[in-house]
């Protein structure tokens, strides 16, 4: 029998996106949306009530900023990938948090995002749990900046700890958090601060084996993008991968096509420079 041509077989990845109803950031959750598409995957959102949510219109518009819009707004492609996003039939159309199991997906991907409403999502025990749950699968699970807060307070059952406690992994700074904050809080008050009196970049650390397993990376100045991801910062640990802000968002997104392409379930696709 002649070699005829071998053609590679694209697995269609089923990945998962938990969201707040209102407040995530629009970076965070479009580019590895669009990125996640356009490598052949089938990404699924989910909402507290499977009601199609929204971005922080601060972030999409940077109405309030002043100043420092030019610093704080959402990054122009990721405006851009947003309003895509927002007329996908997947986000249209999100499930209810608690209308989904972990053995329905590949992998589990989760944006973060300041405003207040992110709350909801971070301290939903349901998703709380179904992180727990992938985790214990042994499957891929992405967080970026406060994503890594819903990680940090999924406990694993038969410890009772949290399931990143003996993992490496970052998020977002406390150098961040606490700039952004302090830039605009003579007119928005602690709009920067999702929790006022203690940061995310703390309480991560505190679910840490080691505050050695937080790693911070090179300065945040440059953000990264499709030709240029090299200027971003993901860190990998086995299944599980961090980021810690939209300018690592590049970076993050192809790491975790690349993780999903290593576990089998994605075939080799497109990637950034």
């Amino acid at each position: 029998m002649g070699v005829g041509r071998v053609w590679q077989v694209k697995m269609m990845a089923r990945i998962l996106i938990p969201l707040p109803s209102y407040g995530f950031d629009p970076t965070e959750a479009a580019i590895p949306w669009k990125i996640l598409s356009e490598n052949h995957c089938e990404v699924v959102f989910v909402t507290p009530r499977g009601e199609k949510g929204a971005a922080d219109a601060i972030m999409l518009t940077g109405r309030g900023l002043g100043v420092w819009k030019w610093l704080l707004r959402a990054r122009r492609d990721g405006v851009e990938a947003y309003g895509e996003m927002e007329k996908s039939a997947s986000f249209c159309n999100p499930l209810k948090y608690t209308d989904v199991e972990e053995g329905e997906f590949h992998g589990i991907l989760l944006p973060g995002g300041h405003h207040k409403g992110v709350r909801e999502y971070l301290e939903s025990e349901v998703l709380q749990s179904l992180v727990a749950r992938f985790f214990l699968a042994g499957k891929p699970v992405a967080a970026i900046c406060h994503g890594v807060l819903l990680v940090a307070r999924s406990m694993d059952p038969g410890t009772g700890r949290s399931v990143i406690r003996d993992y490496k992994t970052t998020s977002l700074l406390k150098s961040q958090e606490l700039l952004a904050y302090h830039l605009t809080r003579l007119w928005l008050g602690d709009y920067y601060l999702t929790y006022p009196g203690r940061t995310v970049e703390d309480e991560v650390k505190s679910a840490l084996a080691t505050p050695k397993n937080f790693l911070r990376g090179p300065f945040p100045l440059l953000r990264d993008s499709g030709e240029s991801i090299h200027r971003g910062f993901s860190v990998r640990d086995r299944n599980y991968l961090s980021a810690r802000w939209p300018g690592d968002v590049y970076n993050f997104s192809f790491a975790f096509v690349e993780m999903l392409q290593e576990y089998g379930v994605l075939g080799k696709g497109r990637r950034g420079g």
